[in-house]
């Protein structure tokens, strides 16, 4: 069986879910692909477009690679206090790309990853899929696009409006999710190059969500994504969002640093406003897109978490030495 399933094609065009089929060799008939078949993750090498930005954007080309992994092992040894498998080229690469191949920016990346994971160790350390998977099967307040956007990006959505109940998912947990979520996508190696977008919902936004933010947590989540995510983030869209949204902004604002705010933008109900940045032919319709509503949630998304069970225990083992 032939399975045209993955988010993107090796030419980098995404699969319209409307088109796409699983054809059995021994059938004349296709049949539609399940959710199952659809919420993949990709872990193929990088197409040749991707190839092309890694080279245009992160200077990345198979000699600077091959320097720059050398360096950073260097000053991992040099530095004697950080813990973690620096022989492993593909997870040094995680940390390189993000810093267009500069060792020295990729080695502070490293230690601020590793403070932050300390100084969260409440919330991170021992860190399971099994640790939320009540939260992911039975909630939909993070979900994960099964098709990347115009530009090979992964999406993530959160719904912080009326979806979202914090009696039964409170912050603490939603980070956890976001950081599950964050260790399975630095895996992609086109998402590496491609980088990430974050479409944050606030429909339906009311007190009950309001009241269930914390300073703590604005704070956690911010310094989390400026300081301490080796991933790219390209853009931060802030959508349907009420005029109480004011309330949650006021906590955040002060945060937001002058990197992050160029990549934030505010578009409330005019869809159109976020098409300029998001091509509508790679959006489902509850984003003003072509492409079918979303009809899955984090549920169908939690097996794939699940097979990245080694590399999110080995991730808990990295550390600080004192």
């Amino acid at each position: 069986m032939i399975k045209a399933c993955r988010s993107v094609l090796g030419d980098g065009v995404p699969l319209d879910p409307r088109e796409v089929f699983i054809r059995d060799p021994g059938s004349l008939e296709g049949t539609f692909p399940t959710m199952a078949d659809r919420c993949k993750m990709d872990t193929s090498p990088i197409s040749e477009k991707v190839r092309q930005i890694a080279e245009k954007e992160l200077r990345e080309t198979p000699e600077l690679v091959k320097e720059s992994l050398a360096k950073l092992r260097e000053l991992i040894k040099a530095d004697g206090k950080i813990k973690i498998n620096s022989d492993d080229d593909n997870l040094m690469i995680i940390f390189l790309r993000p810093c267009k191949y500069y060792p020295e920016s990729a080695l502070e990346l490293i230690k601020r990853t590793l403070k932050f994971k300390e100084d969260n160790g409440s919330l991170l350390n021992g860190l399971q899929p099994e640790t939320e998977k009540e939260a992911m099967l039975t909630s939909d307040v993070v979900n994960v696009l099964v098709d990347r956007d115009q530009n090979g990006r992964r999406v993530l959505i959160n719904k912080c409006g009326a979806t979202w109940d914090p009696k039964k998912v409170n912050t603490d947990q939603i980070f956890r999710i976001f950081y599950l979520v964050h260790l399975a996508a630095m895996l992609e190696p086109e998402s590496q190059v491609a980088g990430v977008v974050v479409i944050l919902d606030f429909e339906g936004l009311g007190m009950k969500q309001v009241s269930g933010f914390s300073p703590t947590f604005s704070m956690r989540l911010l310094n989390f994504i400026q300081e301490a995510m080796p991933l790219r983030l390209k853009e931060v869209h802030i959508v349907k969002q009420p005029f109480l949204f004011n309330m949650v902004w006021t906590m955040f604002k002060p945060l937001v640093r002058a990197k992050l705010k160029g990549r934030l933008f505010f578009h409330g109900d005019k869809m159109s406003s976020l098409h300029k940045h998001m091509d509508p032919n790679y959006l489902p319709a509850d984003y003003g897109g072509k492409l079918p509503k979303i009809n899955y949630t984090a549920a169908d998304w939690f097996p794939e978490i699940e097979k990245c069970r080694k590399h999110i225990a080995d991730w808990d083992t990295f550390k600080l030495e004192k």
